[in-house]
């Protein structure tokens, strides 16, 4: 056995210079003390922590990087976008428009609350920073208009809406970050279950370590993202790792832009590094998918981060995630000189282009007619047409589907509001005062397959609505019974929730709060035929692996 070598170290994933562009919250609750060997010591008092939390959450439900809007309004001007690409990324603009104005969120899965801390040596608290942090999430979350997900495990079968979104995910590292041991940095995340339902953690072999099989490999696997988590995404792939948690998290950083400073080359000190050709090839992949921002295009992915780390010879993981169109993360730091936040846009109007482009052809559909008519127009028009709804919407979601199929195996009829009304997937958040509704944007169509052969042979659900891609058995049963489904645009909640609904009442289990049964009327809500009465569906092709171009082998 060889004898090792002399000891060096590197950190796993060196994160480089932060060249954040930050607002100053506060300059209150911090001070700077002298402690043993004169060394100056940062003392953070709990408020300090549970204020800069609130900001930050407040902050990432509203606004949205420059970065990240520039790259809608680079859709809008690219002439190989797709008119629904662009059509997409326009009311994506105008949903960013609305949301800062600081009253509707931009997503109506306002998300589970993340952060991560790395304190400094030199930072002294009172050591209940998680708790104080936890408080922070609860002040923002009971007192914007946000959504409440979090779900307590009463039993293991049963469970509670928690009512204040506790409890966050929260991690804190004792570590000089930056090298400065009296700072405390974060970072502030809000992931909704859309986008966290797309990570996948694969355990492979040497055998992927090759440009051929690579490609192929990511060919098969990124088309299994789909669109039910709004894109265009950020997507992250990170090759290789520690552990397969490790890989996982990483990829979680990596799609927030965290690692962006990485080294772009690997060293024997075995530190990750991010492989920028790699990046520019996977990119160009999903060009070519034909997915698109949802609907059909080039712009499944607004980038691609591909992160390289160290592993063990017997493993090989591959972490995939994404950030989707709310892209919803900031950094945050507090430091001698006070309590600092990423600056934010709060002027998205300012990427708005001048001249809205001309659409195509929108084809427009009265809900207010019997069923029978409505699926007879429908029939008419091929999957991607894009539609325009007005008139009454049923809206039911998880827990509601599942309690009326306990009510269809107990005999029961299917209830007339599912016969004579198009089912939207949906749950709002909190409404605002002097608004008909809270944000309301799409939620995941897949969840709901299950039960949709059941509720159409009992002649519901015969016109569906919601974000994302469905199983074989929906494209079936469509056929089978004369049914739709149609896609609603991932993302634009609070668009939704101004111009386009008018009204929301419940139907049905007021207990459940957001997963109740609505009756909700929209006008001129956007939507496009996704599967059809006669088997067709939009997603089938795209979602096919197709053969690939091999990457240039690297020196």
């Amino acid at each position: 056995m060889n004898s090792s070598g002399s000891f060096t170290y590197a950190p796993l994933l060196p994160v480089g210079a932060d060249t954040t562009d930050y607002r100053l919250v506060s300059d209150e609750g911090v001070d700077v003390v002298e402690g043993p060997g004169k060394r100056r010591f940062l003392t953070v008092e709990p408020e300090v922590l549970s204020l800069l939390t609130a900001e930050a959450m407040h902050d990432i439900a509203h606004f949205l990087r420059p970065a990240h809007l520039a790259q809608l309004a680079s859709i809008i001007d690219d002439p190989k976008a797709s008119p629904n690409d662009r059509f997409v990324a326009l009311d994506l603009l105008r949903n960013a428009n609305i949301a800062a104005g600081g009253v509707l969120p931009m997503c109506q899965d306002t998300g589970t609350a993340i952060v991560m801390g790395k304190r400094g040596r030199h930072v002294l608290t009172d050591g209940r920073d998680e708790e104080a942090i936890a408080a922070g999430v609860y002040e923002a979350y009971t007192r914007l208009n946000l959504r409440y997900s979090q779900l307590a495990p009463l039993t293991m079968w049963d469970e509670r809406n928690t009512g204040s979104n506790l409890p966050a995910q929260i991690e804190l590292y004792a570590e000089d970050p930056g090298g400065q041991p009296d700072a405390y940095k974060f970072l502030f995340m809000a992931k909704g279950g859309g986008s966290a339902n797309k990570s996948y953690l694969y355990q492979e072999t040497k055998a992927l370590l090759n440009p051929a099989r690579m490609m192929a490999f990511l060919d098969e696997k990124l088309r299994l993202i789909g669109t039910a988590a709004c894109p265009p995404y950020h997507l992250a792939v990170v090759i290789g790792g520690t552990s397969g948690e490790y890989a996982l998290k990483t990829a979680k950083l990596a799609s927030a832009k965290y690692l962006d400073n990485l080294p772009r080359h690997g060293t024997m000190a075995a530190h990750g590094f991010r492989d920028v050709e790699l990046e520019a090839a996977v990119l160009e992949l999903t060009r070519d998918f034909g997915i698109g921002a949802q609907f059909g295009g080039r712009y499944f992915c607004h980038d691609v981060r591909v992160i390289r780390l160290p592993r063990h010879g017997a493993s090989c993981p591959v972490a995939i995630a994404v950030s989707c169109s709310a892209d919803r993360q900031a950094l945050a730091k507090i430091t001698p000189s006070g309590v600092w936040l990423e600056r934010l846009e709060t002027d998205p109007a300012r990427f708005l282009p001048d001249i809205v482009p001309d659409s195509e052809e929108v084809v427009r559909v009265d809900l207010n007619q019997p069923m029978d008519e409505i699926r007879a127009l429908l029939s008419k028009y091929p999957v991607k047409t894009r539609l325009s709804l007005s008139g009454p919407l049923v809206v039911a979601r998880d827990i509601a589907h599942a309690k009326i199929a306990e009510r269809l195996d107990a005999g029961e009829p299917m209830p007339q509001y599912l016969r004579d009304h198009a089912v939207y997937y949906a749950g709002p958040a909190k409404t605002p005062e002097g608004y008909a509704s809270g944000s309301f944007g799409p939620t995941t169509a897949g969840r709901m397959d299950s039960y949709v052969e059941k509720f159409q042979a009992a002649g519901g659900s015969m016109v569906m609505l919601a974000k994302g891609n469905r199983s074989t058995q929906v494209t079936r049963s469509c056929q089978t019974h004369g049914g739709f489904y149609l896609g609603s645009i991932g993302g634009p909640a609070a668009r939704l929730a101004q111009d386009c609904i008018r009204h929301v009442e419940v139907l049905e289990y007021p207990e459940l709060g957001m997963e109740a049964v609505w009756k909700i009327e929209v006008e001129d809500f956007p939507a496009f035929i996704v599967v059809d009465d006669k088997g067709n569906d939009f997603f089938a092709d795209v979602t096919r692996p197709k053969t690939v171009l091999q990457v240039g082998a690297r020196p």
